[in-house]
């Protein structure tokens, strides 16, 4: 019999300079010293390094790490060796999304005990303003900025690396910085990587498109509606794709099977979060379970969330928190198995 258990998501809003957002992020989680030991990962980064490639690609978030340190009172050496997104061991996961002109839609399957079940939204004095859910503290699993750019990531393999960016941190730097998909796919080839990783990317026109990113090389294959999971398809890369793919390629037949059915915003959250979809896991002491399903809107700005599954949608209206004419929950509920 499963045992069902409550999964938390906080929302935290963050205004102003990237040192004072990173101060107000380290002073919310020093409160939780449990966050910080649940969700930190193995890292081998050299400061120097990491702070180089930072400087070069975005001053703006390594000033915010140095906020970050102040907030939870350590050395900047510290937050920047944790938390830049540099040179960090990254676990297996796995990520499905579908994306039409109307919509981006994603389930993030992963382990509820690494997950940070914190979704951020930001509106810093330099970049966009952005939603979207975050790993590491200031990387981003998915998300949409003011512009209407939505980027999610999809992990291909673990087991081949070098020096470089998780995704998550990339995903973040594409929603700081970028306002088209074109944007998005010349960041992406500008920065090294350390995984095999897929980005699926759109924006306000509706260009769509997937980024299939090894260490070495970074393809682009547009298409629309666009399908996205954990494998690469291009022929030069396929020999880095994991020894079976046969889940992978499932999601992705199923989510191709959906082209000629009527596919909107609303249901395409039903298909995602529902327990009984092919696209619904519960494996997560398996780094497999499904623990949010996110649907971004980019025409109006607007995300329908669920946390766990067969969860009631939660709808935030971001373009109108902007404008500031909507509050926004203070935390997001849902239940998973255990």
């Amino acid at each position: 019999m499963s045992i069902r258990k409550r999964l938390q998501a906080e929302v935290i809003e963050l205004i102003g300079s990237p040192y004072g957002i990173g101060v107000k992020q380290g002073s919310i989680l020093k409160s939780d010293p449990n966050f910080i030991e649940r969700v930190e990962l193995k890292t081998h980064s050299d400061v120097k390094e990491a702070s180089q490639h930072l400087e070069e690609v975005s001053p703006s978030l390594l000033m915010e790490l140095k906020g970050l340190a102040a907030g939870l009172g350590v050395k900047e050496n510290t937050s920047i060796q944790r938390w830049s997104g540099y040179d960090i061991a990254m676990p297996a996961m796995g990520c499905t999304t579908l994306a039409n002109a109307a919509f981006y839609a994603r389930n993030y399957d992963f382990s509820d005990d690494l997950y940070d079940a914190r979704l951020v939204v930001s509106k810093p004095d330099h970049g966009y303003a952005s939603i979207g859910f975050s790993q590491q503290i200031i990387g981003r699993l998915d998300g949409m900025n003011e512009q209407g750019v939505v980027v999610g990531l999809h992990l291909v393999n673990e087991n081949i690396s070098q020096k470089g960016f998780l995704a998550t941190a990339i995903c973040r730097l594409i929603l700081d910085q970028c306002a088209t998909t074109e944007e998005a796919i010349a960041l992406i080839k500008q920065v090294p990587h350390q995984y095999c990783f897929n980005f699926s990317i759109m924006d306000k026109s509706g260009n769509m498109a997937k980024v299939e990113a090894s260490p070495e090389e970074q393809i682009v294959r547009y298409m629309s509606p666009l399908v996205c999971t954990n494998h690469f398809e291009s022929e030069s890369l396929t020999n880095k794709n994991r020894e079976y793919i046969d889940g992978s390629l499932h999601r992705k037949r199923y989510l191709q099977s959906l082209e000629n059915e009527n596919v909107t915003p609303i249901t395409a959250y039903e298909i995602f979060n529902d327990e009984s979809s092919p696209l619904f896991f519960k494996y997560y002491k398996e780094y497999f379970g499904t623990l949010h399903t996110v649907v971004y809107c980019p025409d109006d700005l607007s995300v329908i969330i669920g946390i766990g599954g067969d969860c009631k949608p939660y709808v935030l209206r971001f373009g109108e928190w902007l404008s500031g004419n909507a509050k926004l929950p203070k935390t997001l509920e849902g239940m998973i198995e255990a």
